[in-house]
């Protein structure tokens, strides 16, 4: 038996339920902690019985807000500082050595990318592949710049190229990466991919997103892990999914906003449909949305798979895993590049629409859901592509990973 150490952003909730769901395929033959910062969305470990440490510093909500735009390549400033960036490692190693952890797998918890190596320990980073050293490096054109024209292509090809020498080649880390990674004897980290690069890195894609591309050895594909959160679906679910009335899930995970929800709840207000959102999270308690939108705390979207007609999503992984999984076509307004990536990979499935953030209090997002309600051929495409994630599982061959790089340093 292992002891593996989880360390996820805690207040990102796709990967906190990336890494809940890795651990849960890793019991009972490894012992899983856990490692947080904020509380957002620590409580879903300890609500899966898993040993959770609360760890300090802990970000401020501007900090967070500051670190996500710095995750999404909105802006080059950043929250981490020395002093924030040498207790977190500090911290980090302690925990290490104090949990005996033989493996640290981590979602973009980024100062991993010291502890670990500082500590001696194989360190796996299960991610999307979109925005990876190989996807950044061998696509022509990344979405940088959204369009079909001529124009609008090689204004993307243009700006693909210089994303990808500054990706690879600029010192556009925060310099405190690179000054506590000196300090604890390791390589420093200047560039954005050794920010985002593990020793071991699993792609939580499907086969055809990695069609014409080349895997370095330290990548190999394990498959989607989306969330399975143990809890009952909502009674006003069920409820709905009875009604003659079609019903659309409105899904915008954690990284998006207060404004996107009420613009696209407003849309599909003028629809003759009922809705189930959980969104919860973004809103006011002034805010009043129309009688058709039931708003919701988070629930198992997993089990919405034959209740739900059509789903309107921010493009977050996990979100769209989750819908493919269950056989939902959707329509995607992907917030940054990674997210353009899932939801145009589902496109090209024939399982999707994309539209643009911007899009959706216009009536271009209304039109897309009736689309979605009345084409058969996104239904077939969404069947079609439920049968394909239904012989996939990423957690397990995330262990097997795991297990199999212990098994070769023991």
């Amino acid at each position: 038996m292992a002891t593996l150490l989880f360390c996820p952003v805690t207040f990102n909730l796709a990967e906190v339920t990336r890494m809940i769901e890795v651990a849960k395929a890793a019991m009972p033959r490894h012992h899983a902690v856990f490692l947080g910062y904020e509380d957002d969305f620590a409580g879903l470990i300890v609500e899966a019985g898993f040993e959770y440490r609360a760890c300090e510093p802990a970000m401020s909500a501007a900090e967070r807000e500051q670190a996500l735009k710095f995750d999404q390549g909105k802006t080059v400033r950043s929250p981490f500082t020395d002093a924030l960036v040498s207790a977190r490692v500090d911290v980090e190693r302690k925990l290490i050595r104090e949990t005996g952890a033989e493996a640290v797998v981590i979602g973009t918890n980024t100062t991993s990318m010291i502890s670990a190596r500082a500590e001696g320990v194989p360190l796996f980073y299960a991610v999307p592949f979109a925005l990876t050293r190989p996807q950044v490096e061998q696509t022509a054109r990344l979405g940088l710049v959204r369009g079909t024209g001529r124009l609008a292509h090689a204004a993307d090809r243009v700006a693909t190229a210089l994303l990808r020498w500054a990706y690879n080649h600029a010192s556009l880390a925060p310099r405190a990466f690179g000054r506590v990674a000196k300090a604890n004897g390791v390589p420093p980290l200047k560039t954005v991919v050794s920010l985002l690069e593990a020793d071991h890195n699993l792609l939580t894609v499907m086969p055809w997103e990695l069609e014409g591309y080349e895997l370095p050895g330290s990548y190999e594909r394990v498959g989607p892990i989306f969330a399975h959160l143990d809890t009952p679906l909502p009674p006003i679910v069920t409820a709905l999914a009875a009604d003659d009335t079609p019903l659309v899930y409105l899904g915008l995970g954690s990284s998006a906003s207060r404004e996107l929800v009420l613009a696209a709840a407003a849309q599909l207000a003028t629809l003759p449909v009922n809705v189930v959102a959980p969104v919860r999270h973004y809103l006011r308690d002034d805010d009043v949305l129309a009688p058709n939108v039931h708003v919701t705390d988070l629930l198992p979207a997993h089990r919405l798979g034959g209740l739900v007609d059509a789903a309107v999503l921010h493009g977050g992984q996990g979100t769209v895993q989750t819908a493919c999984a269950a056989g939902i076509p959707f329509v995607g307004m992907g917030l940054q590049p990674e997210q353009v990536w899932n939801v145009d990979q589902c496109v090209a499935q024939g399982n999707a629409l994309a539209l643009s953030p911007k899009q959706a209090g216009t009536p271009a997002l209304a039109d897309a859901v009736r689309r979605l309600l009345s084409d058969d051929g996104l239904r077939a495409a969404a069947d079609r592509v439920r049968d394909a994630y239904a012989v996939e599982d990423g957690a397990a061959a995330s262990v097997a990973a795991i297990e199999a790089t212990l098994a070769a340093r023991t």
